[in-house]
Parts: structure tokens; sequence; C-alpha cells
């Protein structure tokens, strides 16, 4: 298991940032966890001006608290790779390549905790969320993408390569004759669990079926307006991610999974969720709850401020 985990609780402050493609935020904690101040800006292009961003918002957040933290948490997307220490796989693509760690400790002349922001997500509703006192989480990010993260006793499972609980990049499971070989993925590959259950594959299977061109939440509104297809859309979607989230709990045997991203607000999709994955789960009696997320959009930042400083995130 890596060494990423929470941060004891405790009287100490502690700055998270959540370093997104499309802005990035800090906040300072208290040591209860409850959020004291946060401050966001939009996403700049470029990796100097991303470092710089970072640093504007941390010293912004230090100067109007007057707090000092001794490091700073940072939620990114991709995942560093353990033995170089560079970025990759990120969607925000100035990143990859990048020793983002060793030069955001430099930047905030500091150590910089870095960790992947679906791993954050899962570590804050793991810590005080809809996780809270699970001995195993499996937090899930459906929005413009899918992935995931694992936390077990309140420490991130990051895995050999670091990159655990990247289920979205996994074959959509038990396909169907008209599922094969599936939506060419982002990475590269066809039929990736990503391909078929993000917002805009969502999107792009309804219009692939009626000719339609709507987003996420114009298809939910359909559905609830009683539009057949549109309902047809979200019974097609609601089934591809229980046969994909199912697959994780034979594999993994969470306690939970805690839904976020822009498709866990679909309405009803938790409990018909549990619904759905039952008859493909290997046991009689299936326990794994799916909840909604408790801290929405905080989650990155929350989790972010959790992470351990004795682990630093790139090689020594």
């Amino acid at each position: 298991m890596n060494r990423l985990r929470m941060n004891g609780r405790g009287a100490m402050h502690r700055i998270g940032v959540d370093l997104g493609g499309t802005k990035i935020e800090a906040a300072l904690l208290d040591g209860g966890g409850a959020i004291i101040l946060r401050k966001r800006v939009p996403s700049p292009r470029g990796y100097e001006t991303k470092l710089a961003a970072v640093r504007g918002l941390v010293d912004a957040v230090e100067s109007e608290t007057g707090t000092r933290v001794p490091h700073v948490g940072v939620g990114h997307p991709g995942s560093h790779n353990p033995r170089t220490g560079l970025m990759r796989n990120a969607n925000s693509v100035d990143l990859n390549g990048r020793p983002l760690a060793r030069d955001l400790t430099a930047a905030l002349a500091r150590p910089a905790v870095c960790a992947n922001d679906a791993n954050c997500f899962a570590l804050s509703e793991a810590v005080d969320g809809a996780g809270a006192g699970a001995a195993v989480v499996f937090g899930v990010i459906a929005g413009t993408g899918v992935g995931g993260g694992v936390v077990v006793n309140g420490r991130i499972l990051e895995g050999h390569d670091g990159n655990a609980g990247e289920w979205g990049h996994t074959p959509l499971a038990r396909p169907t004759h008209d599922e094969v070989p599936g939506p060419r993925c982002n990475c590269g590959l066809f039929g990736c669990v990503e391909a078929w259950c993000s917002g805009p594959a969502l999107s792009a299977d309804h219009e692939r079926r009626t000719g339609e061109r709507l987003i996420v939440e114009e298809i939910a509104a359909a559905a609830a307006a009683g539009d057949p297809l549109a309902r047809e859309s979200l019974a097609f979607h609601l089934d591809r991610l229980a046969r994909s989230l199912a697959s994780v709990v034979n594999i993994l045997d969470p306690d939970i999974i805690v839904l976020g991203g822009g498709v866990s607000n679909l309405p009803g999709i938790a409990p018909d969720l549990e619904r759905a994955m039952a008859p493909f789960l290997f046991t009689d009696e299936p326990r794994t709850r799916v909840r909604l997320n408790v801290h929405g959009d905080s989650s990155g930042v929350r989790g972010a401020a959790w992470l351990d400083p004795a682990a630093p995130g790139e090689p020594a």
C-alpha cells in the first residue's frame, strides 16, 4: 500500500490545492476539516503560469488569514511516474512530462504533497464524508471523464505504478454485440468505460440513437418530462455503469462507492445503481453501498489538504 494517507486530525491548519483543467482552487482548513477560506482562479495555459497561479493562491490565502502552513497538498489530473517523478496521463496536457511535485515544492518553498484528483476526492469522502468510518472506499468521478480512487483504512492506495483506481480505462464490462468494439476513447483504445459512461459519452450515445444532440442535463430533463427516447438513453447508461462498477466490486469488495462528478447529479442514480449492480455481483447478499458525495466540489481541495507530508509523492 502506498504511503499517501490522511493527515492526522488536530489543531494544525492545512492548505489544499485543486489543480484542475478549468480552475485552480486553494482552501485553508482548520484542524477539524472546516474550510476557513477558499479562493479560486481560472486555470491558465502553460506550465509555468500554472505554477505561478498555485503560488499566488497559497500566498493570498495565507496573507488574508495570517496563517503559514508547513506543507501544501495538491490534487492534480493524471499521475506521477513513481520511477521518474514526471507527470503523465493528465488531460491538462501541459503538465505531462513535468516534475510537478518537485517544481511546486520549489515554487512554494516548502513540501508540496501531490496526488491524483480522484484519489483526493476519495480521501476527502473517506475522512468525513459519505465514506466516513468505512474500511474500503471507492471514489468515482464520472463527468467529462471517468476516474476513481481507492482509500483503505484512511490511506490512498496508489498501487505499484501509481495508477490504482483507474477503472475508466478498463473495457466496458459484459458488452453486448452492439457495444463491440465501442467508441474510441481519449486514451486511444476502443470501448473503455470512459468512452461509454462519461457525460460526453452519454450525450454521444443519445445522438447516435436518436439524432438529437443534447447535453446530460437536457437528456435528464427530457426524461423527467416523459420523453421515452431520453428515458431509454438513461437506462442504457445506468446499465453500463452498473456492469462496470460491479466488476470493481467483485475485485475490490469496497464497503462503499461514493459518486462524484456531473453524472452523479442524475436523479436517483445512487439507489438505482445499487439495484442495477446486484445481478452482476458474485455474492448472494450484496453489501456494497452506493452513495452520493457529501462535500461536492469541495472534496478535491479538501482531500488534497488531508494528504500526509511524510509522502511527498515523488522519488527521493
